[in-house]
């Protein structure tokens, strides 16, 4: 971050070649050139764990385990690719990412989604033995006590785009080393606190690596609904209870406008299914539905619970801007909401006692 600031910003692959490929003595002269700017990094970071190490020892005094979220790739422009170039397909005259993650055309985008991070080269990774991989998951459960891994099925086959090209149409399907890795990690750590995220083009061989490490799935209402009774999603479908159902993602619209931009055709789907449509309103008709089912876990965007509609959504998959900016105020949340959760959550057997108030 120090040479980033001293080069205006500029990307670590725009750099002199002597420091874009870490040459020993350029980065030394650096470090006593940049002290000063380096101390304030370290600082801010440093203030950033204490504070955070803080709330997560709180949490967990009150009983509240903290679900984290790691993405399986990392920025181009990050210390990672900087620091470890050789575990990523790179073009090594030019830095850039020879070879970009990004996933086929789906529910979401008719051009797929480039999303331009480089992928990992797992044969290098092998050779030492998983270590960044490792230290990487390590230190995220150092900061939380369950860790979803975003994008699971990348780890036993990922899409590659080439360089060049501007949309994930063209791209192809790579095998990985997932396998040798978890077990790697498993032999490290023990018990993997982890949840697979495997959505989209999941194969058998992805759902093997998934169970043989006992990693729960997800389930997501949103999904349910669209097409026959066969559909996995479906709570009647759960074969496992080693699983995690949503009522909607990050990705997703929230609930109430997800249901609002439903044709009449396509609401009756979901009305029929549930038996009504009561008077609580839909988003209260999936929560119940999801803590209803046999999942272990049940887990609801707090706009569900609030009963917002699209203006609250979080994000938009393949699209750059505008995500991430709605947020919460504490007068949105009441004891009357408390309760109600609470009751439910015992309701469904979710809580061993109930104590209302």
């Amino acid at each position: 971050m120090a040479i980033k600031d001293a080069h205006n910003g500029q990307s670590w692959y725009q750099w002199e070649p002597e420091l874009a490929w870490r040459n020993p003595a350029a980065i030394a002269l650096q470090r006593e050139k940049l002290a000063d700017t380096i101390f304030f990094h370290k600082y801010i970071q440093s203030e950033f764990f204490r504070q955070w190490s803080s709330l997560k020892a709180y949490a967990n005094e009150k009983g509240i385990q903290i679900f984290g979220d790691l993405p399986i790739y990392v920025a181009h422009d990050s210390a990672d690719v900087w620091g470890h170039p050789k575990i990523f397909r790179l073009d090594y005259k030019t830095g850039a990412a020879k070879w970009m993650a990004g996933v086929p055309p789906d529910y979401f985008s008719e051009t797929g989604q480039l999303w331009g991070n480089p992928v990992y080269n797992w044969r290098n990774l092998a050779r030492t033995k998983y270590a960044w991989w490792i230290e990487r998951v390590k230190t995220m459960l150092a900061f939380v006590d369950i860790v979803r891994v975003d994008h699971f099925r990348g780890f036993e086959g990922f899409w590659a785009v080439a360089q060049g090209e501007t949309t994930a149409m063209n791209g192809r399907w790579v095998g990985a080393g997932g396998d040798k890795f978890f077990q790697l990690l498993k032999d490290t750590l023990g018990d993997l606190p982890i949840v697979a995220e495997d959505l989209g083009v999941i194969t058998p061989e992805v759902e093997a690596l998934r169970d043989k490490y006992g990693l729960p799935g997800m389930k997501i209402l949103h999904f349910a609904f669209d097409s026959d009774r066969g559909n996995p999603f479906l709570p009647f479908n759960y074969t496992n209870r080693n699983c995690i159902v949503y009522s909607g993602t990050h990705d997703n619209d929230t609930t109430v406008g997800w249901f609002e931009k439903r044709s009449e055709e396509d609401k009756a789907k979901v009305t029929d299914y549930l038996g009504c449509l009561c008077d609580e309103g839909i988003h209260w008709g999936l929560i119940r539905l999801a803590m209803g089912s046999v999942a272990n876990l049940a887990v609801f965007p707090l706009q569900d619970f609030l009963g917002l509609g699209t203006e609250a959504k979080m994000n938009t998959p393949g699209v750059a801007a505008g995500n991430w900016e709605w947020r919460y105020h504490p007068d949105m949340l009441s004891d009357d909401l408390a309760n109600k959760t609470r009751y439910l959550t015992y309701l469904y057997g979710r809580e061993p006692e109930y104590r209302g108030e």
